[in-house]
């Protein structure tokens, strides 16, 4: 999304002569809640410049296939979770045809994901359900979707948003990363974070048609820069307003 178009969604004005143009870093007093909302928004249009088309990484035709696909990627990457879907999508191509399989045949097919005991029986699962409660189509509201095996609130806010257009911020191990990193939620600290926590506390300050492409960008900011064991804080685009900013050797 370009510049413009996450100021006029965010309802703010250009970062001109703001709290948040000034350098914070860890050693710095600790800000206010006003100043960390308004260096939120700033370090976001920056992540908006850095990102301008975010999308989501999965390969999905359909509500269905992204479902499938992102119950698949537990414990491992999206770009793996591709490589295995075409033929998955090729055999069984709706709700019904993957609620009939054999287990041993999906096995097969998604081996390499690993986990892939779990991951069949869920998948298989959550098709019956989609097949026998929903008529074959995929629910479009959060309780519905949880209540099908094998997806939580991380799964159905990605099928809300990316299959839908239905606000949805999924929190995956990048998203939690960053913002605590950013210090953009209060229990950055907090070794364990509850991920319900961080969506209620993130999502409450940027409004729901960002939800979407706010977790994309934390996301593609992750993997590209923001690594977990070593990030490249000299290459970062918001190393001037990162409270972690230079404190990994």
């Amino acid at each position: 999304m370009p510049r413009r178009v996450c100021e006029s969604a965010m309802g703010i004005r250009p970062a001109v002569g703001r709290m948040a143009t000034v350098p914070y870093h860890a050693g710095m007093a600790s800000e206010s809640k006003r100043h960390r909302l308004e260096r939120m928004h700033d370090e976001y249009r920056i992540l908006c410049e850095e990102f301008p088309a975010p999308a989501c990484a999965l390969h999905f035709t359909n509500p269905f296939e992204l479902l499938t696909a992102t119950i698949l990627s537990a414990q491992t990457t999206d770009k793996r979770v591709n490589t295995v879907t075409p033929a998955l999508f090729a055999r069984y191509p709706g709700p019904e045809q993957l609620a009939a399989a054999r287990a041993e045949d999906v096995e097969d097919i998604i081996r390499p994901l690993g986990f892939y005991h779990a991951k069949t029986r869920n998948i298989i699962a959550m098709a019956h359900d989609v097949h026998e409660r929903f008529g074959d189509t995929v629910p479009r509201t959060m309780d519905e979707l949880t209540s099908l095996p094998g997806v939580g609130r991380k799964t159905a806010n990605v099928v809300l948003g990316n299959a839908f257009d239905v606000p949805g911020f999924p929190v995956d191990t990048h998203v939690i990363r960053v913002t605590g990193r950013l210090r953009w939620r209060t229990d950055w600290r907090t070794t364990h974070p509850d991920p319900v926590h961080i969506e209620r506390e993130i999502t409450a300050c940027f409004p729901p048609e960002e939800w979407t492409n706010l977790s994309h960008r934390l996301i593609l900011h992750g993997r590209a820069t923001c690594h977990a064991r070593k990030p490249d804080c000299a290459a970062c685009p918001l190393n001037d307003t990162c409270p972690s900013a230079g404190t990994f050797g």
